[in-house]
């Protein structure tokens, strides 16, 4: 799969890391050269300077080959107008997107963008933990 990802931070490199090693074709964005330093020595993917709220810099990375586009930095607004411009506008057949606030999230899914919020998550992994569900609490 050839996928860009938005952002070389601590997920964002994660990620890219780990999707490299899987085998995929990686794109990482970021508007900060010294953010590329988190990735590892043998990456094997692109590592590309340039703000993905651009069209002309999404294009010179690859866009109109992309199979997927996940934008995660740290603003909610850069990642959802990322993500519509992906989507949008270059038709990435996959596109998901990092928002910190829930109430966003549900927002921009109300809008049609796949978002994920780490907060969401945590909430149901919690809940799970404990055993509580749509049944109520697991009782041993």
């Amino acid at each position: 799969m050839n996928i860009i990802i938005m952002g070389c931070g601590r997920v964002g490199s994660e990620l890219a890391k780990l999707l490299d090693a899987e085998g995929h074709k990686v794109t990482i964005m970021d508007i900060e050269a010294n953010s590329f330093d988190t990735l590892p020595s043998d990456f094997g993917g692109v590592a590309f300077l340039g703000d993905a709220t651009d069209e002309e810099m999404l294009k010179k990375a690859g866009i109109a080959q992309a199979n997927a586009f996940i934008a995660v930095t740290s603003d909610d607004d850069k990642n959802a107008m990322a993500a519509q411009i992906a989507k949008q506008i270059f038709n990435v057949p996959k596109v998901l997107c990092r928002m910190h606030d829930p109430l966003r999230a549900e927002f921009f899914e109300s809008l049609g963008l796949e978002a994920i919020s780490p907060i969401f998550l945590f909430v149901q992994v919690v809940r799970e933990k404990l055993g509580i569900g749509k049944e109520g609490p697991c009782i041993s």
